[in-house]
């Protein structure tokens, strides 16, 4: 037996302690949670607090269906639930006591024990098979665990399946026995019944990062997704809105990438993002509105499909379009049209090249004309390894059009020997359109290149991985790029220059402007005053 990593974790007050084994007994490393657990008299109070708290605490269903009043619901919970076990339990320990009200909220409100394991920030993946097997969990460092974590009974999964169903305003029944939904902080889950999944209930929980990759964390040598020149190649063909495709596997962080490259929009232009689940998150200050897609109530009424969305967002005045995911023909078809009437359109599909991705928009269920792929400049394959985990982008390659058909010329690729991105060819159409566009040479567009390379690599040494920093940084760089240089090749604190950014927003512009024309209005009216009195 030998322990491989060892942590403590707090869920509302509730503490646990995680131990990653390796035993010989097992095929596979397990993640073992020790939970603190009440007496068996403090247990019997339990049920009796839980009476008087579902006496007495008004919860209404309807308030789960919004993440906001959600969150307001739970802490008016939280708070009824502490005065209650205050009066209850005279002369417990505070600490003790706010640990029973966690434990109620977790049961009452919650997934039971389940959201001990969803405050585990190194987990991506809680699968439940059913009530016989042990919870399986993916780590973003071991990869797939065994815990020591057992579901009670198979009523207690399809109950916990209920309550995400009922979250969103969907039910899971033996007539409607899937579901795909979204837990509160943004968790996806999916849930089938038996005997569709034929040992029993299922619950997979995907969890959503509270702080989503950002361009910096890649290029960390830690994470090592991508290399620099890649990174700043990206940037500058999003200030100039071209279309990416991001491809990949299943897990292989598209949509990561994706998000990573939505931050460099400069701050003057509308995102509109559709996706099935929430999964992108961006900076706050970018003009930006994210919409979901909704499936039918068990009537069949009710669906809004992605395609609805695509459709009417078209009417929105976007100026980029975001799209979670390319799956069916008419959704390309609209899509592609958004590019051939001058949006700027990034999106994902599932695909492991940029050969395959370009083939498989060309074939069924797909089926574009070949010609249509030219509206598409860049392809960008993200990959995971299975066996170590490790993300890697894969390739970077240009979609070239010649006549009626387009080829794919790869310009980066990933050297698995050397663990390092390369560049593998020479760029053919993305220079020469950037040099349309912006009136730049080879000779100004390679220096601009360096300029993004040094800020990126700034960030980088001074670790600024927030998304709304890294938002910050690259708005900068478009409303004032030579104060941005400047602190760059200084390498002035991160913290005074997000102080100079503050002030120079906060700074009144206006009552200025207001003043210089007032000085400069002055001679001039001194002057007409002037000629009429010579007229006179």
């Amino acid at each position: 037996m030998k322990i491989l990593d060892s942590y403590k974790l707090m869920s509302d007050n509730v503490p646990a302690e995680v131990q990653i084994m390796e035993r010989e007994e097992e095929f596979v490393n397990t993640y073992e949670i020790k939970r603190t657990r009440f007496q068996a008299a403090t247990q019997t109070i339990m049920d009796h607090l839980k009476e008087k708290v579902i006496e007495e605490v008004n919860i209404r269903p309807s308030e789960a269906l919004d993440a906001e009043s959600m969150e307001k619901m739970r802490a008016a919970f939280v708070e009824k639930a502490g005065e209650i076990v205050k009066r209850e339990l005279v002369g417990t320990r505070d600490e003790m006591r706010k640990m029973i009200v966690g434990t109620l909220a977790h049961d009452l409100i919650g997934l039971g024990e389940l959201e001990v394991l969803l405050s585990d920030d190194n987990l991506e993946e809680l699968v439940v098979n059913n009530a016989k097997e042990p919870l399986w969990v993916y780590h973003k460092k071991f990869g797939w665990l065994k815990t020591n974590f057992f579901m009670t009974s198979e009523e207690q999964i399809h109950n916990y399946a209920s309550i995400i169903g009922r979250q969103v305003g969907r039910q899971i029944t033996n007539l409607s026995p899937l579901l795909d939904a979204h837990l509160e902080g943004g968790d996806r889950a999916n849930a089938t019944l038996y005997p569709i999944s034929t040992k029993g209930n299922s619950i997979t929980i995907r969890k959503f990062a509270k702080n989503p990759w950002t361009i910096t964390r890649m290029l960390d040598p830690k994470a090592s997704v991508m290399n620099v020149d890649v990174a700043a190649l990206l940037w500058l063909c999003i200030q100039y809105e071209m279309n990416i495709i991001v491809t990949g596997g299943t897990a292989s962080g598209k949509t990561s990438v994706l998000n990573a490259l939505l931050v460099f929009t400069p701050p003057n232009q509308r995102v509109i993002s559709i996706e099935d689940t929430r999964e992108l998150y961006l900076p706050e200050f970018l003009h930006w509105l994210p919409m979901v897609t909704r499936l039918p109530n068990p009537e069949g009424k009710g669906e809004v499909s992605m395609l609805d969305l695509m459709v009417n967002s078209l009417r929105m005045r976007p100026d980029r379009i975001v799209l979670g995911e390319i799956r069916r023909q008419r959704e390309a078809e609209v899509l592609f049209e958004a590019m051939h009437t001058g949006h700027s359109v990034l999106a994902t599909l599932h695909a492991d090249s940029a050969e395959q991705a370009k083939n498989r928009m060309i074939q069924p269920p797909i089926s574009l004309p070949e010609s249509m792929l030219e509206a598409v400049h860049l392809f960008l394959v993200e990959y995971r390894q299975r066996r170590t985990g490790i993300r890697r982008t894969l390739e970077l390659a240009e979609v070239v059009p010649y006549k009626s058909l387009v080829s794919v010329n790869k310009v980066f690729q990933w050297n698995a020997r050397e663990d390092k991105v390369e560049k593998v060819g020479d760029y053919v159409r993305v220079l020469e359109e950037i040099m349309m566009f912006s009136g730049m040479n080879q000779k100004e567009i390679a220096a601009d290149l360096e300029e993004r390379k040094k800020i990126l690599q700034y960030m980088v040494n001074h670790k600024l991985y927030d998304v709304n920093e890294v938002g910050k940084i690259s708005a900068t760089f478009y409303r004032n790029k030579e104060m941005l240089i400047d602190a760059v090749n200084k390498n002035i604190d991160p913290e005074e220059l997000f102080s100079r950014l503050s002030e120079k927003s906060e700074k009144p512009e206006k009552p200025e402007r207001a003043e210089r024309s007032e000085k400069a209005e002055k001679p001039e009216k001194a002057e007409r005053g002037e000629k009429e009195r010579e007229k006179k």
